[in-house]
Parts: C-alpha cells; structure tokens; sequence
C-alpha cells in the first residue's frame, strides 16, 4: 500500500460519493440544460452571496477565465511572487489575456494593502496599466498559509481607489475557512471574482467554480467555450461537488491536525534544517544542507511514502481525505527512524 502525500488532489471518490454521482440527473450543458450542474452552480454563488457561478474543468482554467475578464491586452496583474496564476499556470496569463504580472516580495505568499499600493503603475500612458489584483488563499508555495482577513479588507480598499479588479484564487479556500472559523459570505462580500476548487481538499476527481456578480461574469462561459472547457453530461461531476460540500469541509481538520503532526516530527528531527509554519494541510520543510534531498525522497518511496519536491531545496507533504490514520501513524514512525548518509 503507498502512502501517497505529493497533494490532496490524488484522492480517489469515496463510495458514497460515487454512488450520488451515478444517481445525478444530467443533461446538456452546453445548453445549460443539465439539473446538477445548475444546482451545484446555484448553491455555491448563494453560498457566497453572489449572482453568478460557472462549473470549470480545472481551476487553472477559472483562474485563466477571471484574468480575462478583469483585463485588456497590455494591463498588468499584482500578485506575489509565489502566485499559482504567475508559477504553475503555464504562463497563461500572458498567453491567454496578454498581460503581464507586477510581483510583490511578500511573506509566505502574502503581502499588505501597502506594498500593493506602491505596485500600482503610475497613469502615464508609457506604463502598463494596472486593471487586477489576485491573491491565493490559502498560500501552496507558501506552506497552506492563512490571509489575515483584516488585510484583504485593507486590500480591498486600495482595490476601490484605484478602481481595480480583486480575484481569489481560492484553490484550498474550504481549508481556510475551516481553520480561521471564517464564511463564504466574508469572502463574497469582499471579492468581485473567486474561483474555488473542489478537487483539492474536499475529494472530488474534477472540478472547480468561479463565482461572481453578473456583470464582471457576463462573459464567462463565453471564455470558457473559447478555453475549450465547455462539458456535455458534466452533472455526474457536479453531482460530486454537490456531495463533497455536505460532507468533506468540516473533515478538514482532521487534515490540518495530521500536518501539524508532521511538521512537530520533522521539526524533531536533526537532519531537518526548517520546517514552515503549518497552518493547514500543507507542510514544506528544507533539509540540512549536507544532506541529498534526492536521497531523502527515494528512502521514503521505498518505504511506501510519496513526497514532492517543490525545488529550491524545498519539499512538501500534503494531508488529504484518503491519508488515514493507520497511514498518519506509519510516516510519523518511518520519520523517526530516517536515517539518511551524506553524498
């Protein structure tokens, strides 16, 4: 049996969710004629208080689509350095919007209404112009981190100023959620695009939502046809994301109990240089320099355990719903024992 803890998105459907994904009523959504879909899209835009939501294959694919939205050719996006839209979204801001991303040097993947502030291009018209900022909530490069609320608010200000766009990506948005005891309304009230995921976190095998007013989201399933991610039958998915939200969001501590046992274990350990501050189901720690990180992750594997490395010298372990607590007590002993030679 492999322990597999390279992310959350390499669990499988639980049975029950199967088994409300093959009773869902479908149809063609092409032709927005299918019931599940349109049930899963309803509820989640009520869930954060706005008027619009679209079913996405990938939240890649929402994220790519609000960029859109919020933007015009030659407009420029704030985010911080470690953003998804900027590193492992296959350069697609630039590609599918033609614009161009003003990184902030932030902390842990955040930064303050300040910084964003000194981001924001000067009128002239030689400059870029700045239409967009995005922020990632909870942080992945930045080890599941948590965005003080009080500052999206401060964020938001600026926005309203200087009359720019505010997205979320909100990939492990339910984690945050979950662990600052925060609502879907907070966000919605605050936010003019979110794009949220549900393959991460809550077990679905595909599928993400962007929620928005109907304004900012009259042309969404316009860009998405043009991004090609139009889906027929796509209810069976959505079925499952109508099941997740019943049942996986306030499991999603127990995912966050389980990183934070991880992370006190390899805090322990002497061959373990640092391990980031662990929030939620995330936990990116970086090896002694004299020790093969390589090496490191190929005792693991023989050991049954997947990890990823997330380069710099960084790794990450990610807690999920398949990671069970017999598996939680076989790493947490493998990492005691670790004994790895220099090379």
């Amino acid at each position: 049996m492999t322990i597999d803890l390279r992310s959350d998105t390499v669990t499988k459907p639980t049975q029950a969710m199967l088994d409300a994904m093959m009773q869902a009523q479908v149809g063609d959504d092409v032709f927005r004629e299918d019931d599940t879909v349109n049930r899963l899209e309803t509820r989640i835009a009520e869930m954060f208080g706005k008027e619009n939501a679209l079913f996405f294959p990938s939240g890649t694919m929402a994220n790519q689509t609000a960029i859109k939205l919020h933007t015009q050719p030659g407009e420029q996006v704030i985010c911080d350095k470690y953003a998804h839209i900027y590193n492992y979204e296959s350069g697609g801001a630039s590609f599918n919007s033609g614009v161009s991303c003003r990184l902030i040097d932030g902390d842990r993947g955040m930064f303050n209404a300040k910084q964003v502030l000194h981001a924001i291009n000067p009128n002239d018209y030689y400059y870029s112009r700045t239409s967009l900022v995005a922020i990632e909530n909870t942080t992945n490069k930045g080890g599941g981190a948590c965005w003080d609320f009080n500052e999206i608010l401060e964020i938001r200000k600026v926005c309203n100023a200087n009359k720019l766009g505010f997205h979320l990506d909100g990939a492990r948005l339910w984690h945050a959620l979950v662990a600052k005891s925060e609502t879907t309304r907070q966000y919605g009230e605050v936010f003019d695009t979110i794009s949220i995921c549900l393959s991460k976190g809550l077990g679905c095998p595909v599928g993400s939502v962007l929620v928005g007013d109907s304004k900012i989201m009259q042309d969404a399933i316009r860009i998405r046809k043009l991004f090609g991610g139009n889906m027929r039958q796509a209810g069976y998915l959505a079925a499952a994301g109508l099941y997740a939200l019943d049942n996986h969001i306030d499991r999603l501590s127990d995912d966050h109990k389980k990183a934070k046992d991880i992370g006190a274990t390899l805090s322990g350990l002497s061959m373990v240089k640092t391990v980031e501050p662990v929030e939620t189901n995330i936990v990116i720690f970086e090896m002694n320099d004299d020790i093969n990180t390589v090496a490191f992750i190929e005792k693991l594997y023989q050991n049954d355990i997947k990890i990823i490395s997330m380069g710099g010298g960084k790794l990450r372990i990610v807690t999920h719903l398949d990671y069970t607590n017999d598996m939680h007590k076989f790493v947490l002993q493998q990492l005691k024992k670790l004994n790895i030679t220099n090379s």
